[in-house]
């Protein structure tokens, strides 16, 4: 009888560890005053810059290089949804021309490498 009560605390004591591990995680500070996401590693930080929606993408604080990725953006704020293509610029930048982000919208960028992989990052704009 005991064995069994052990067992039924220690499966339910797992069952809170694993629906609390998203807790642990984080995710780098913002070095540009966007919001940041890491996915596989890498750390894609969304800004506005002027007209356009910016992403920079870094490991660990290193410049990943964009040359030959390409995307498209989607933001969707209230019912209004903008999409434009991303496009690499600079060192480690990918640019969505034309597109505003404002608080609380969401934020889908996909992104393919020029190896053929497929990445795909969520934000939420604060």
């Amino acid at each position: 009888m005991k064995f069994k009560r052990f067992l039924s605390v220690a499966a339910f004591g797992t069952g809170v560890l694993l629906v609390q591990a998203p807790v642990f995680a984080h995710e780098a500070p913002a070095r540009h005053g966007g919001v940041v996401r890491t996915v596989n590693d890498v750390q894609y930080e969304l800004v506005q810059r002027g007209q356009d929606a910016v992403i920079h993408v870094d490991n660990h604080g290193k410049p990943v290089p964009t040359a030959g990725m390409t995307g498209k953006l989607v933001v969707l704020q209230g019912t209004e949804k903008a999409e434009a293509s991303l496009l690499p610029s600079g060192e480690n930048l990918l640019v969505a021309k034309g597109v505003k982000l404002g608080g609380g919208a969401k934020a889908v960028a996909a992104i393919d490498t020029p190896e053929a992989k497929a990445i795909t990052v969520r934000f939420v704009v604060k």
